[in-house]
């Protein structure tokens, strides 16, 4: 793997659209990077590191805000952990209560889906009816 990364680069190594790459240049999530002489943005491998690490945080759901927050707490590696301890608790709490309204969504799929026989008109469909009444 080569030291030096164009932007397309980063794009293919890290799955991220190139548009999504500059927009988190332009929030501060990225540094901006240096120039070639042609004018082609340069990444070095811990903007690479840095880009993955945005990645796996928005992959777990965590905010742009959060990510950031993670970002420069990341930075300081003598800094004690509760403030990152303390924000991914908080993004815990956030997933398990996202999981629980999930969790109720499929239950009530699964009741009004089991009032359809498949056998009925949409006049008739018990699936129509019961959203209509939510």
């Amino acid at each position: 793997m080569s030291d030096v990364f164009r932007i397309g680069d980063l794009a293919r190594l890290t799955n991220t659209k190139v548009v999504t790459i500059r927009y988190y240049e332009n929030i501060g999530l990225m540094p901006v990077p240096e120039r070639s002489a042609a004018n082609y943005r340069v990444y070095e491998k811990a903007q690479l590191d840095r880009l993955r690490f945005i990645r796996r945080c928005r992959d777990l759901g965590f905010s742009l805000e959060q990510i950031a927050e993670l970002v420069t707490l990341s930075s300081d590696d003598q800094k004690p952990c509760d403030e990152v301890d303390a924000l991914t608790h908080a993004h815990l709490i956030e997933v398990e209560a996202k999981v629980a309204d999930l969790n109720a969504l499929a239950a009530e799929l699964r009741k009004i889906g089991a009032q359809c026989h498949g056998n009925t008109t949409i006049s008739n469909c018990r699936i129509i009816e019961a959203l209509d009444r939510g």
